[in-house]
């Protein structure tokens, strides 16, 4: 899905090439910001604190890509116009059967959803919003990984849900932490599903002339 309010880049950057460093991201999200500083991308963080509500006909897709764009879009308003500043909305969802999983609400509901997940397919969707603070012009592009996992039984799950670490992840798992332990094939790229599609995020921040990326990359 395409955003209504998109401008290709070739536009964007024919009628307003300068934007003003750091790139600003819209998220409060500790694994997107070891992501992007890894990378040598410096940045300043504005968590855009928007509603994330599924609206009614929306594939899990049209979801995604919406939440990513109005986080970006949110912050990019209260930045203003000068100077202009580019603002990096994302948001990442554990796919299954067209549903998205999101983060569990309890313990038990954690378990619900990795029990869901055990001995199936399921995609993780990163949409990314790069939106212009001076004239709110935005382009979204979303990535796909698949994810397989194997078996696991009751008390498995259990004993990783009591770890903590599922609470504020979306499906309830971390495949940088130890709910690696239940993956058995990624296909695609693992940094989306951590948060964020480093290499496609990288190439278009070049196209847009961010600082640091040609050294990052």
């Amino acid at each position: 899905m395409t955003p209504a309010n998109e401008i290709p880049y070739s536009e964007a950057m024919s009628t307003n090439p300068l934007l003003s460093p750091p790139l600003v991201l819209a998220s409060g999200s500790p694994r997107r910001r070891q992501l992007l500083q890894e990378a040598g991308i410096e940045i300043e963080i504005i968590p855009a604190n928007t509603a994330e509500v599924k609206r009614a006909g929306e594939s899990a897709r049209q979801e995604i890509e919406r939440l990513a764009t109005e986080k970006a879009l949110a912050v990019a308003r209260k930045l203003g116009p000068h100077p202009a500043r580019l603002v990096l909305g994302s948001d990442t969802g554990v796919v299954l059967d067209d549903e998205v999983l999101g983060k569990p609400r309890d313990a038990e509901n954690a378990v619900e959803l990795l029990q869901r997940l055990m001995n199936r397919t399921h995609i993780v969707i990163t949409a990314v919003s790069l939106a212009r603070s001076d004239t709110l012009e935005c382009n979204c592009f979303s990535v796909d990984t698949e994810v397989c996992f194997g078996e696991a039984s009751l008390e498995e799950i259990q004993d990783y849900v009591a770890t903590g670490e599922p609470m504020d992840k979306a499906g309830a798992y971390a495949i940088q932490g130890e709910g690696k332990r239940f993956i058995n094939r990624i296909c695609g790229s693992e940094t989306n599903v951590i948060g964020l599609p480093m290499e496609r995020t990288l190439t278009e921040l070049r196209k847009l002339g961010i600082s640091n990326v040609d050294a990052a990359s």
